[in-house]
């Protein structure tokens, strides 16, 4: 049953924050295809861990830095968004998965090609 309440408050916490984030943060360092990739809250849903991607790889860093830096704004935000107790401190963290996955799917054709050859 806990495990259900932390996926359900993850989810609510990432639909929320992704829609703050877009309309009410607007600041320019901000990469513009910032997507939040899963949140993972701690089991008394005081503190939550957000992963942030984006396309523009090299915009990643300054983009966790400026959430950091508006993590109490955002988590003011959610107050008026969530049907919770508390709400969590936020830890934003670089998620560089897609950029990983692009780079392995960009070798694995260059020596798939180079075997058809």
């Amino acid at each position: 049953m806990a495990q259900y309440r932390q996926n359900r408050a993850a989810e609510e916490i990432r639909k929320a924050l992704d829609r703050i984030i877009r309309e009410e943060l607007r600041d320019p360092r901000i990469a513009g295809t910032l997507s939040i990739t899963r949140v993972e809250p701690t089991k008394d849903l005081r503190h939550a861990k957000v992963f942030i991607s984006a396309l523009e790889e090299d915009k990643l860093d300054a983009t966790v830095k400026v959430l950091s830096g508006a993590a109490g704004m955002l988590r003011h935000s959610l107050g008026g968004v969530l049907s919770v107790r508390y709400v969590p401190e936020l830890q934003f963290v670089a998620d560089r998965n897609i950029a990983y996955g692009l780079h392995i799917a960009s070798v694995l054709k260059k020596v798939l090609g180079d075997e058809e050859s």
